[in-house]
């Protein structure tokens, strides 16, 4: 076994013949743009920010929407029992009655779709804004690693 206290007493180590600068002269060192980071994370939360406000507007317009519906209903439903109050005859009544079943499934339907259409455009516009943030995203990313290699 060699004596190490003679070779680290003169001030040299088996381990200093090992050039640190050679091996390391290949690594480069890149620092993270973390400002770009930033600005990336900043975009991504106004999108999610804007996706969140178009949904609770379409949610609004929803609620505005069959409170008027149910208004309208309510009038409709008051009428009839007026009718159904004045003096006529079975047949009379049985008329209204189906008339009244006939325009309100009719009216049932068409207010469920355009609740429905409310419902899709709000999500759609939403989801449009979180996709395109997404396309966006994915760009700087790639534009981000192009430039961190080219560094």
């Amino acid at each position: 076994m060699p004596d190490t206290r003679e070779t680290v007493s003169e001030g040299r180590h088996k381990t200093s013949d090992y050039d640190v600068t050679k091996v390391m002269a290949d690594f480069r060192f890149k620092p993270v743009d973390f400002d770009t980071l930033m600005a990336m994370g900043r975009r991504n939360i106004e999108a999610l920010t804007q996706a969140n406000q178009l949904a609770i507007e379409g949610v609004q317009a929803m609620t505005r929407r069959q409170i008027e519906i149910a208004r309208q209903n309510l009038d409709e439903a008051s009428a009839l029992w007026r009718d159904l109050v004045q003096p006529a005859s079975n047949e009379e009544r049985l008329a209204k009655n189906t008339e009244f079943a006939k325009k309100t499934m009719e009216k049932s339907l068409t207010q469920s779709r355009e609740l429905a259409a409310l419902a899709t455009k709000a999500g759609n516009d939403a989801a449009e804004v979180l996709y395109r943030r997404a396309r966006e995203g994915l760009d700087e990313l790639k534009e981000f690693a192009r430039s961190a290699t080219t560094r």
